[in-house]
């Protein structure tokens, strides 16, 4: 094997070498297919070797918009042994937002669904000095140089919502994944027997995970399509029939096959880990869940896209039927440290609201080509680099972190500062509430209007009067919705969390 021999790449070499015929990845599409670790090393070399005929270097980037697929993850494994960075985009992405990320961070190479090509290469800024057939429906694109020199170390880059309206690229080195990758394995007990679930889309942070820490186990792993994956009558039978041991999602799709997978008729005896991250599972959910599913050890993790799980906390055995409160995000993972900050520079006291930052071996060096922003969310402290979570935490009597909310959905209202999150977690105390969000308008009157986003059980929804009562005995005044809206299901985004643009666009 060629290419560089450190980080994420040490981590899956010796799987590759050593379990050559053991299964790898198993896809489910027309057919059910699997490849082994010896073919998913040659279908890896072969993109490497195409890679580097084609003039791509060390510290290059490499697009990746195929679907979730063989062939993807070869690309992805044949990228890195190249020394190049990856740079996945969702395969089903307008064509304009895939050509912005590929031109805005100068990808050399791109690989797409031969299908999409010509949509996308009307889109990109660069001419197309060449194509390479990978087969599976897959095309490489060679393009002419872009802007941005080659990064030493730059594993790969994850483009999250901007709040200019353009998306920004979270540059991630080697390190910095296989630090988080590392750590999951001295707190997880994972082994060549496990199978693994990869349900998140390559272009979000949960699949650093599903990948490599798969790949180090020499486990194997079940390729989830995503439109497989928001099907939870068919998602449901595949944890059973592929016997997975360890499922890590956000608590979205979790509810959602608690809610219509009927898991009551499937064996998911073989589940040891379930892992969530992304968004607040509100207890209820959580403790339908494990009434369903009560074997395995669940673990809430939390980080955002620039650390990657930064804490963690292990759910009690029993939910009690009282609990109505969301469980802690816990307490700091061994390969970074955190602090709390009262006013942005000010540690904060024992119980008292703060902002979370973090410091360590994975926390990001910054935002692609964007100096500014970078500058607003690393800052020095004796000595070290600390990212600003922008989310606000309390840390409990044990120590464990609770998590309170975002500090860029804190709204003031009527003088009060209101945190929307507070308000979904009332009204997800509601016992007919599947899904609930709340938004924030400019409003002519009051300053700012609040609306509610509503899914219930059967679809059959209480009177305004109702829910403003409802409201009344769990919200002060100021935080009561100014406007209930009810929808089959909230809108999300390509990695399954709440899409809050698109409902600002309903309200």
């Amino acid at each position: 094997m060629t290419g560089t021999s450190g980080g994420l790449v040490e981590l899956f070499a010796r799987p590759l070498r050593e379990r050559a015929t053991e299964v790898a990845l198993v896809q489910h599409g027309a057919e059910r297919e699997s490849v082994t670790y010896g073919e998913l090393d040659s279908r890896a070399q072969a993109f490497e070797d195409a890679l580097r005929a084609n003039g791509v270097k060390p510290g290059d980037r490499v697009g990746i918009a195929l679907p979730k697929s063989i062939q993807s993850v070869a690309s992805i494994l044949g990228t890195l042994r190249a020394g190049a960075a990856y740079v996945p985009v969702g395969s089903g992405a307008p064509p304009r937002r895939n050509a912005f990320i590929f031109d805005d961070c100068g990808v050399a190479s791109a690989v797409v669904p031969t299908g999409a090509a010509e949509g996308l290469i009307a889109e990109l800024g660069r001419e197309v000095r060449g194509t390479h057939e990978l087969g599976d429906d897959a095309l490489l694109l060679h393009l002419e140089p872009g802007a941005g020199e080659p990064v030493k170390d730059l594993a790969y880059i994850l483009y999250t919502s901007g709040s200019t309206g353009a998306p920004k690229g979270v540059t991630i080195t080697h390190e910095n994944a296989a630090s988080f990758v590392r750590w999951t394995h001295e707190l997880l007990d994972l082994g060549p027997d496990d199978r693994f679930s990869s349900h998140a889309p390559f272009h979000f942070d949960l699949s650093i995970f599903d990948l490599y820490a798969s790949l180090h186990a020499g486990g194997t792993l079940l390729l989830i399509g995503e439109e497989q994956g928001r099907q939870p009558r068919a998602l449901a039978p595949l944890i059973a029939e592929e016997r997975l041991t360890v499922w890590y999602s956000t608590p979205s799709i979790l509810t959602l096959l608690v809610n219509h997978g009927h898991l009551d008729r499937i064996d998911a005896s073989a589940l040891r880990y379930v892992l969530f991250a992304g968004e607040v599972f509100p207890p209820k959910h959580l403790r339908a869940l494990k009434a369903l599913w009560p074997s395995p050890r669940y673990f809430n993790w939390y980080g955002p896209t620039e650390t990657n799980v930064i804490t963690s906390y292990e759910v009690p055995e029993t939910v009690p039927e009282d609990r109505t409160d969301p469980y802690p995000i816990g307490k700091t993972c061994s390969h970074v440290r955190t602090r709390v900050l009262a006013d942005g520079t000010k540690d904060a006291a024992p119980g008292e609201e703060g902002e979370l930052v973090c410091a360590g071996a994975s926390v990001t060096e910054g935002y692609w080509n964007l100096p500014d922003r970078t500058a607003d969310a690393l800052f020095e402290h004796a000595g070290e680099r600390w990212y600003r979570t922008g989310d606000v935490v309390t840390e409990d009597a044990g120590g464990d972190y609770i998590f309170v909310g975002r500090r860029d959905r804190m709204v003031k209202r009527r003088g009060f500062r209101v945190e929307l999150g507070e308000i979904e977690a009332s009204l997800y105390r509601h016992p007919d509430v599947v899904e609930a969000a709340a938004v924030a308008l400019p409003d002519e009157e009051s300053g700012v209007a609040i609306v509610a986003f509503l899914c219930w059980t059967d679809g059959q929804h209480p009177s305004t009067i109702k829910l403003k009562r409802y409201c009344t005995e769990n919200l002060p005044g100021y935080m009561i919705p100014d406007r209930f809206s009810h929808l089959d299901s909230l809108p999300k985004t390509s990695t399954d969390k709440v899409d809050y643009e698109r409902l600002k666009g309903m309200a």
